[in-house]
């Protein structure tokens, strides 16, 4: 069970997007790092424990290409095992800067190719693995930018073609030195995931179909992947093959959000009904299936949720947010 903390406050709200909201939570420094993204900009804050806000910070799209003001489409803490970086999508390109301080190091301006002048060009859905950083893009191509250990000699070593619509979320796992794991997937438009097989030459394991509705969310934990869809449906996959386990009617409109806590398995799934939902994960020792428990729902009323994250590996913790709602709200495991 979860109750209700105190709120923090923004200086305005999240922007209806999907995913917005991000956390980093640094234990050595007890501070809790939180990012949303509206309009041009990105909001940032770093919070002390007992939920009191310590700063406030603003981040602004990088111009580029263009007549119109760029809109910010999401913000990302990528975790990489030298370096931590916050990584900005917008509709002009892909902002990345020093997660300690405002200094930007790298800087990719979005190529609009053969795109129509009616069609949308946007970067949207940030993971990071090893020494990659994967970014997503309106084309349905993934960017793979070679991190250094240091400074802003930053690369762009790939671009991977597996879908045909725009790229909605990106998740990844290590792959523990294993042969042939699966340690990447990528979501689209239309539903479709593409398995990926990191390493010096990305390789393409398996496509699972959609089904007619968008996959907004997805993420990658023990080899299932979690996928939240347009209808409220939550499936559970077995990433090596592609196989479904588990298809939860979660919620009665669509998916906004999904996270995990792997140390403990806990899912957390937030939808346009305005509930969120934590399972609980575990394979069956004797078929080797996934199994799901239902552990708590949590209604927010009368918000169009667009963004929930665990605030921590244990899931002992969560924060939401919400359009016009000028508040991230916070929940605590009782």
């Amino acid at each position: 069970m979860y109750r209700r903390e105190r709120s923090i406050p923004l200086r305005g709200s999240a922007a209806p997007l999907c995913n917005n909201l991000s956390v980093l939570q640094l234990s050595a420094r007890k501070l809790t790092y939180f990012g949303v993204v509206h309009g041009p900009s990105a909001q940032l804050l770093s919070v002390a424990p007992e939920g009191v806000p310590l700063a406030q910070r603003q981040l602004h799209a990088k111009e580029g290409a263009g007549v119109s003001p760029p809109l910010m489409t999401q913000v990302h803490w990528c975790v990489l095992p030298f370096r931590v970086l916050l990584v900005l999508t917008s509709h002009r390109g892909i902002q990345m800067y020093e997660s300690n301080r405002n200094t930007m190091v790298y800087w990719h301006a979005l190529d609009s190719g053969d795109a129509s002048p009616v069609q949308a060009v946007f970067a949207r859905g940030i993971a990071a693995s090893g020494h990659f950083i994967f970014v997503g893009t309106w084309s349905g191509r993934v960017l793979v930018f070679d991190i250094p250990v240091k400074g802003p000699n930053i690369i762009l070593s790939e671009e991977l073609a597996g879908h045909q619509t725009p790229i909605t979320d990106i998740a990844t796992e290590p792959a523990q030195g294993q042969d042939c794991v699966a340690d990447m997937v990528t979501a689209d438009d239309s539903g479709l995931l593409c398995v990926w097989q990191s390493g010096p030459e990305f390789t393409l394991l398996t496509r699972i179909p959609g089904f007619g509705v968008p996959c907004p969310s997805v993420k990658l934990w023990q080899g299932i992947i979690a996928a939240g869809y347009g209808n409220g449906q939550v499936r559970l996959y077995e990433a090596a093959t592609g196989n479904l386990h588990v298809q939860i009617n979660a919620h009665a409109r669509a998916i906004c959000a999904l996270d995990l806590a792997p140390e403990v398995g806990k899912l957390l799934s937030a939808g346009e009904d305005t509930f969120v939902h934590i399972w609980k994960l575990s394979r069956s020792p004797e078929s080797g299936y996934t199994e799901v428990e239902h552990c708590h729902g949590e209604c927010v009323s009368d918000t169009q949720l667009c963004g929930a994250r665990f605030c921590d590996s244990s899931g002992s913790s969560f924060a939401v947010t919400g359009y016009d709602l000028a508040e991230i709200r916070m929940f605590s495991s009782v």
